[in-house]
């Protein structure tokens, strides 16, 4: 095929030898396959912020730490420069967490070289050497259903574990090679640490593995596995071999109101001090 405009820059300088055809079309990028000396690989060209369909960066990008504090002003501003730095660093972040997951053991495709906004990676591929099926493309069984669940849900301990946390986990991000379920798509992951939406992100990332899933095996619509997660984690527990059971026990303690208020009252008298000007006698 003809090779695409913002592909033309690896092909000059020899990353890419020649592109094959292209893979898929996402919210926010254009997958490629290509071929590099004797291996195919593929190339993913990520969209513009304008020409992208997903929104919601302010929140993904809470917690993530820039090197350089000029870069960081500058993305504070919005200014031109600011808006260059922002992107450059929304693609990079899929390079770092890729690498930094399958450190961790978490099933993600190899990445390569991230250049001229086009990031350069494994081909996922299938028993027979095709490009692997999206994990709503594949035909699924109440057991397969719950061997991939529970597979994905080691995956998401894994990843948060290391820190991370997908924050747009789906069906339609999950390839399905020989061996099983391989996460894909993590410009958009966060620091789990470092990010006050991270328990909520976690949280909806696991029900909509249940909710997936539970259309198949319906034991699993319910289950509370992303709160239990969270709760494992926050308490120092979580552990790359934690059993899980999808249950979270339920604090039926009455609530202290009068303590509640005491509190409150007393936050307000700090707040009120604070205010009150300093006097030299």
């Amino acid at each position: 095929m003809k090779t695409p405009k913002r592909l033309e820059p690896l092909v000059v300088d020899g990353l890419v030898d020649e592109v094959l055809r292209q893979l898929m079309s996402g919210k926010e990028a254009t997958v490629y396959v290509v071929r590099c000396g004797d291996d195919v690989r593929c190339a993913k060209v990520y969209k513009d912020a304008n020409h992208r369909s997903f929104k919601k960066n302010a929140a993904y990008q809470e917690g993530r730490k820039v090197k350089n504090s000029r870069q960081a002003r500058a993305m504070e501003k919005g200014s031109r420069y600011g808006k260059q730095m922002q992107e450059e660093e929304w693609q990079n972040a899929e390079v770092d967490n890729l690498y930094r997951l399958a450190a961790a053991g978490v099933r993600v495709p190899t990445p390569y070289i991230c250049s001229e906004g086009v990031l350069l990676m494994e081909l996922v591929v299938d028993a027979n050497g095709n490009a692997a099926p999206r994990l709503n493309d594949v035909e699924m069984s109440p057991e397969l259903a719950r061997e991939y669940h529970d597979e994905l849900l080691k995956q998401v301990v894994l990843m948060l574990c290391a820190g991370v946390i997908h924050g747009d986990l789906s069906e339609y991000n999950i390839l399905v090679d020989e061996h099983g379920p391989v996460i894909i798509d993590l410009p958009q992951a966060v620091d789990a640490a470092g990010n006050n939406q991270a328990a909520a992100m976690l949280e909806r990332d696991v029900d909509n593995l249940a909710e997936y899933f539970g259309q198949f095996a319906p034991e699993l619509n319910g289950s509370q596995y992303g709160k239990e997660i969270w709760g494992l984690f926050e308490g120092g527990l979580l552990h790359p071999d934690v059993k899980l059971t999808g249950k979270v026990k339920q604090n039926h303690r009455p609530v202290d109101v009068r303590s509640v208020l005491r509190e409150v009252e007393h936050v307000k008298e700090e707040h009120l001090q604070r205010q009150l000007p300093d006097f030299q006698p």
